[in-house]
Formats: C-alpha cells, structure tokens, sequence
C-alpha cells in the first residue's frame, strides 16, 4: 500500500496495525497536510459487524468536538476496503510510553500476537511507575475526553492505554471508538441495571463481550447493560496501570481474567510505588469499586478530583510540605493548628460582626479554593451605574471587553456577546441562566465612569447550587482601561482555577495604553455596528473612523472597520461593491500595530475567502482562534470554508462549537442548520431548525432554511407554507423568491414560477439582483443554459453567495456539467 495515492491521499509510510485496523501516515495533496488513514484489515474488510463498528467509530469521532480526541475528517473507500481519514499524531500510545510489563500472561501474549504483530516482544523486562504529575495530567485529559462523549450519549468501552495517544508536546487523545455504544435517553434515565435496549442494534447479540478484557468492568464481562461508569472504571484500571507499572488484571486465561476483575481485589498501589500520595490512591479505589454505584458516577467528577490534587501537589511542591498521618512533624503542626484556632474563631466572628463573608474569608486563610473547578462561564450584561442612558454603549462595551479577555483563555468555554445581551433588560434568576447557557458559574456586576475614572465591580457566582463565590471593585484611570479589563479577567481565572499557559497570560498581562477619547469612540462605533442594520454599520463606521483619527496606532478600531466593511459587502448593502480593498487594507494595518488581534485575524480570513483564496483565509482562521478559541464568529466562519473546501467533518466540529459558544444566536444555530441541510443530513437540518425557532421564532433565515429542507425531501405544501411565511418576513429576498418558484415548478405550477423568473430578471435591469438566487430558479425551471448565463454573471461580480454552488442541493441537476466544475475550478474550489 506504501507509495500508493488513495484520492488525494499518498500513503507515506505503515505506522502500525491492531485488532481493528492497519494505519498508515499520508499526505493530503490537495491541503498539503499529514493525516493518518486508517483500513479494516483484509478479512474484517468483508464482515458485516466490523463494517460497521468501523463505521461507527467514525460518526462517534466526528460528533466530538474536542482536544482530547483525536478528530476524524473523512470516511471513504478504496477497492472494497473502508477507511477512515484520521488527524495525523507524531508521539506514542501510553502503551508504549509505559513500555514493558513484567506480568504478560500467555493469553495475553496470544492476543497480542494475534492483533498486534508489531507489538512483538514488548511484555520482556521492568516497568517504571509514571511520575504523579504525569498520572495526574494524562488523567485529567483523558477524563475530560470522556465527559465530552458522555456528555453526547456516547460510551467507549474499550478505554486502554493502546487508545490513548500522547502527542509530542504531551497532550493526551483518545483513539478508536469502534465499540463506542449510544447511551438512548431510556438508559441515561434508568441506569446500567434498568431494563432499557441496546443502541447497538445487530452488532452485539446477548452474551456478546465487547472490548479488551484486561481492562473491562465487572458489568462488562458478565455482559450486562454498560453506561458511562463502565470507561471509568476502565480509566481507573489504566490510573492503577500508570501508578504502579503493573497491570492490574492478569491471567493465563480468559477465565482467570475475568475470575481476577470480578472477584480479586487489587493490591493497594503504594505498595508498588511507596511515593504515589494517598489522595491519588483513593482516587484510584474509587474509580475501580467492583459495585458501580459505589463507584465515580461521572467524568467530572473523577476529573475534578484528579485536578483538586494536581493544584494541592504543584501548591506543596512551591515550598509546603506535604503532611503525611504517620510524619513525626504532624503533631507539632496539630498543636500548632490548635494554639490558632482561638484567634481564627475571634477573627473569624469579627469579619461576620462588620458583615464580611466569613467562609469566604476562611477559605483564603487556610488556601482552600474558593470555588469549583470551572470550566464554563458567562459574563452577564454588566449594569450602568452612571444613570446616563447616553452611557450604555459604555457598560456594553465593557462587557464584551470582559468576554473577548477571557475567551482567549483555551480551557475555559465562554458564552458570546450575542447570546448574553439577551439577558440585557430582563435578567432571570442565575440558576436559571446557567441552564439556559449550559455553563458552570457566570459573572455579574456593575460598570461606572465618572470622568475620565472607570469602576468595574463583579462577582462571580456559582450556578448549581447558588453560592457567591469572590466579589471585588477595580478602578483606574480612563487611559488604562484595557489594563483594568484584563486584571478582572486574570482574577476570574485565578478563582475559578484555570491554569493558564504562558502565551494565554501573556496577553493578559500585556493591556497597552488607550487615549480616552479614542476608546470612547471605539465603543460607540462597535455599539452601533453590532445593530447589524446598514444604519447602524453606517453610523458605527464614523465613529471607527474617529477613533484611528484620535489614535493612529489603535489596533482595535481598524479591526472594527474591517468588520464594518466586511458586513457592508456580505449583506449587499454596498452595490459598488468597493468596500473590500477598504476592509482588507483596515485588517492589515491592524495586524501591523498588533498581531495577536485575533479579530483582525479572523477579519483578513474573511476577506480571503470572499477573494477565493481558500488556503490563505485557513491559516488566518487557524491563527484567531489559536489567539481566541472562544470567538465564536471565526468557529463560523471557518465552518464555511472547511464544508466549501470538502472537510466536512471538520466543518461541523467548527459549527457545533460556534453554536456551544453563543447558545442563544439564530444566526449560529441556523448556520448549524445550513451544514446539514447542505451535507443532505435533513432530519439533523431539522432538528437544529427546531432550536433556532426556539430561541428566535421571528428569524426570517429560519423558515426559509425549512422551506429548502421540504423541498429536497419533496414535502411541497410544507415547503410552500414555510418558503411563504419566510416573504412575509422579509419580502425582497431574491433566494426566498426562487426557492419558492423552484417549489412552484416542481409542483408542476410551471408557470407561477416562471412569473417569479420574470419579476427577478426585470428588477435586475433597474436595480441590484441576486444572480446566484436567478440561476437557482432557472435550475428548479431545467433551464440550465440560462443557469449557467446568471451563474457567470454571479462570477463576474465576485457574488459572495456563488462558492455555495459546491454544496446546495438545488444545484444537483448541474454536477455532471464539465461547465459546473470549470466554475469550481476557477472559484480554487475542488470539484
């Protein structure tokens, strides 16, 4: 296979091959990339059941979403062999990081050499516990990997170390959900034991035992209904496995395997390796309790428990001891505490006396956290104080200052702008919120100028249960705003326990000085341009203009006139269409002044794209979203070029997120909606469809991406009705206009669509008409040289809407048509 091109795949060189597969490492000549491509082996290739799972493990990759699992781009086939395009990982399995286990048993050399030919004497020799820092970060990931497919319904059930892949730069992924099973909501509900079914369907039949059965549960090998609990009880085995060097089930045979996990308890893992604290011991014991309700219940919990004890040793190793019950010193320390109770107390009394928060207080005397380990947030509206409704731009802009700081911040998830301000006027209880938002804690408070002093206090409360966890006032002068914004948001990740890397707390602590007069304008200008009308555009724009006047080397501001030119020209509302080049040279000069913006980055990506120079427009994306992995609009608009260029599993991981990260946005959902309406994934379409009507029943887009749905699946009256209704919303759009003359004609009412065509052409000779929505008419009309006509009128004017050509159903009629994939070609689209 070495040497071969498979599409546009040339297989490099055999990485290796196992029980469900044979990988290779290729290079993608079309994005010039490496990948890994992984095929059933030759006599799997022709069963059934492992077609399937093969499958399987494919759908369940791509429906994840995170930096702990290694992502899938593709599936396909090659002279009858499926396989499946995998993210290409230089580094080594935590199999073979933990090396050579002394305790192989001649079953487990039998498998081995059955599945794994190039495993080949690895069990000779010693093993070597990992180091506790190590344990304790593999753990977390791999933890937090879990939480994310559990959190989607989805049980891997093969958790070992050959499926957990350590990257060069130490970061965890797992691998291979071939036996991955889809939790239905009955089982969620009702646990392993409840009589719920299977989501397997003919995969598994009863008795079936899926997995390695080293590192099953009990309830897997006495082939029982498995939830989660059963990959963290698989979890805990490969904890034991890091801690000790030992594998913790063994046996010459499957039997004395399984006897050994149902029945054996294990030794206790300080006897192999005297220096694991106790805390991570006990850790491991629970995960591995034979009774699984008395057993970790979830990912995060155990995660939490992993990360608890990771900050207590990295707070011991930085200069406090550890205190161990059977130390000498521990005593001396006991009398020590006691002799300090009595003066805590009395503080302790007087903080409540003059109404401090004693807990609070308590907590930060004897270094407890003073909250839980967050991984999610939102930043609420924060209240204007100055009683000036001339002042709310303002406090909304400071609000969004706070939210752009600290989605830079790569672990922490931070809901957008779009979706808090819905909380603006109405503010609902915070637990309320959190479930709307789907986040763990969010932050409140107040914003008040008074001259050129600004004052932001904010309080960061825990969702579930309701608990103010830290409450604290800033103020600086007008000139360090920025400093002042990002001080709030470097004492937020302090409290909420997130660990930043260097480059994240670099830009927190870099906050360069700002002309008062400057940034006001800037907030004004991006007050008015997140209106979204061309009023607003319009107006925000001048104020942009202002701000670099005042300030030359504002970085900020040119981002935002970009932005201002970007939406002129999206929407059309520039019929010169002279706005680009302006865009462009706003978006260079920002990155000029400061490349870490990562909203010029993701403005020049745009700009790239609508000029077709799709491998230009990824690298800028790829750059935003490095600098802010929380900026939902570049997950968006990357979305769209990874479908339009092909990647399309990528592209939904990126639209998936861009909805996770703004919840409450049509706009994001329905654009969730259009890439699988596109993707032919109607009931999906559907269902994200669904969502957007919920959180915005009068969304003009909403019917319209409905109407086209009924219309491939021929549902014509719903598709009228919808298509209809979208009109009423928003009577001049022309794609409205054609769809439903395309309903029209495939209804066999010919010539009310043919009305419609007329209409269309004959505003084009007077005004500004979509050619893009005409050639789809004349698609739905089996017009094509009249399609073709408008589609190359739609090119001649660079039309924004024409590279979804690729990919809208309507133009299914043209694929064929050396014509169609000359106009991909010329788009740099592949075809």
């Amino acid at each position: 296979m070495v040497g071969r091109t498979i599409g546009h795949y040339r297989l490099l060189e055999k990485l290796g091959s196992g029980g469900m597969g044979v990988v290779y490492r290729a290079e993608d000549t079309r994005l010039g990339r490496m990948v890994a491509l992984k095929f059933l082996p030759g006599e799997m290739a022709q069963d059934p059941k492992s077609i399937e799972r093969f499958r399987r493990e494919a759908y369940a990759a791509s429906a994840l979403d995170h930096p702990n699992i290694c992502s899938v781009f593709e599936i396909g086939e090659y002279e009858g062999k499926p396989f499946i395009v995998m993210q290409y990982l230089p580094g080594q399995t935590l199999k073979q990081k933990l090396g050579r286990h002394p305790r192989a048993s001649s079953f487990e050399r039998r498998e081995r050499d059955a599945h794994s030919p190039r495993d080949s004497g690895e069990y000779q020799g010693a093993v070597k516990p990992l180091k506790v820092s190590e344990i304790l970060e593999l753990g977390i990931q791999v933890g937090d990997a879990l939480d994310a497919a559990h959190s989607k319904g989805i049980v891997h059930r093969d958790i070992k170390p050959a499926n957990i892949f350590i990257t060069e730069r130490g970061q965890a992924k797992v691998l291979d959900f071939g036996l991955a099973k889809l939790v239905t909501a009955r089982e969620a509900k009702k646990g392993a034991t409840g009589d719920s079914t299977t989501s397997d369907g003919p995969l598994t039949s009863s008795g079936d035992v899926v997995g390695t059965v080293e590192y099953m549960s009990p309830e897997q090998v006495r082939s029982e209904q498995v939830d989660a609990r059963t990959d963290l009880f698989s979890l805990g085995l490969v904890l034991y496995e890091m801690a000790t060097g030992q594998r913790a089930f063994s046996g010459d045979s499957l039997g004395a395997i399984v006897n050994s996990i149902l029945h054996r308890v294990l030794p206790s893992p300080r006897l192999y390796n005297p220096d694991l604290p106790p805390k991570l011991e006990a850790i491991i014991s629970k995960a591995i309790e034979k009774d699984r309700a008395l057993r970790y219940q979830t990912a995060s919990d155990l995660r939490a428990d992993l990360q608890r004890l990771k900050r207590d040793t990295e707070s011991e190793q930085g200069g406090v001891p550890p205190v161990v019950a059977n130390h000498p010193s521990v005593w001396k320390r006991r009398r020590w505490v006691a002799a300090g109770i009595v003066p805590l107390a009395l503080l302790a009394i007087a903080m409540l006396l003059v109404g401090l928060n004693v807990d609070n207080w308590r907590d930060r005397l004897l270094g407890h956290a003073t909250a839980l380990h967050t991984q999610s947030l939102a930043v609420l509206p924060l209240e204007n104080l100055s009683g000036d409704p001339e002042q709310e731009y303002f406090a909304d802009g400071m609000t969004e200052a706070l939210i752009g700081d600290l989605s830079q911040i790569g672990a922490l998830r931070v809901i957008s702008r779009n979706s808090v301000m819905q909380y603006k006027r109405e503010r609902e209880p915070t637990p309320q919120i959190a479930r709307e938002l789907n986040v763990d804690a969010v932050v409140e408070g107040s914003v008040l100028r008074s001259g050129d002093r600004v004052r932001i206090s904010a309080r960061l409360v825990q969702a579930n249960p309701e608990k103010n966890l830290w409450t604290d006032s800033y103020e600086r002068d007008l000139s360090d705003v920025l400093g002042l914004q990002r001080e709030v948001a470097q004492a937020i990740a302090e409290e909420i326990q997130i660990k930043l890397s260097p480059q994240e707390e670099s830009r927190l602590l870099k906050a360069p000085g700002v002309k008062p007069d400057a940034y006001d304008a800037y907030l004004r200008g991006r007050y008015f341009w997140n209106k979204r009308d061309r009023e607003g555009v319009m107006k925000g724009l001048k104020y942009l203009q202002q701000a670099v006047d005042i300030d030359p080397t504002y970085g900020l501001a040119y981002s935002g006139i970009a932005d201002s030119y970007i939406t002129l020209d999206a929407n059309g509302w520039d019929v010169a269409r002279a706005t680009l080049p302006k865009a462009k040279a706003a978006a260079l000069k920002a990155l000029e002044i400061d490349d870490t913006l990562a909203e010029a980055h993701s403005s020049l990506a745009m700009i790239k794209q609508l000029e077709w120079n799709w491998i230009g427009a990824a690298t800028e994306y790829r750059s935003a979203l490095r600098l802010n992995p929380g900026y939902a609009t570049a997950h968006q608009w990357y979305s769209t070029l990874l479908f339009l260029t092909g990647r399309r599993d990528e592209a939904l991981m990126e639209a998936r997120r861009a909805a996770q990260l703004d919840p409450l946005s049509p706009i994001m959902r329905m654009h969730l909606g259009q890439i699988f309406y596109c993707a032919r994934r109607y009931e999906d379409a559907r269902e994200a469809i669904q969502g957007t009507l919920e959180v915005s029943p009068d969304f003009s887009l909403t019917p319209y991406l409905l109407g086209v749905v009924c219309l491939q699946e021929h549902k014509l009256e719903e598709s009228q009705r919808e298509l209809q209704k979208a009109l009423s919303l928003s009577p001049k759009d022309d794609e409205t206009r054609a769809a439903l003359g395309c309903v029209y004609a495939l209804s066999g009412r010919r010539g009310l669509a043919q009305e419609i065509l007329t209409e269309l052409k004959q505003q084009a000779k007077v005004k500004s008409v979509s050619p893009y929505a005409v050639a789809m008419l004349c698609v739905g009309l089996s017009n094509k040289e009249q399609a073709y006509e408008w589609l190359e009128e739609a090119y001649e004017q660079r039309e924004s809407e024409l590279p979804w050509i690729a990919v809208e159903p309507i133009f299914d009629p043209l694929r064929a048509d050396a014509h169609f994939h000359d106009l991909l070609r010329r788009m740099n689209l592949p075809s």
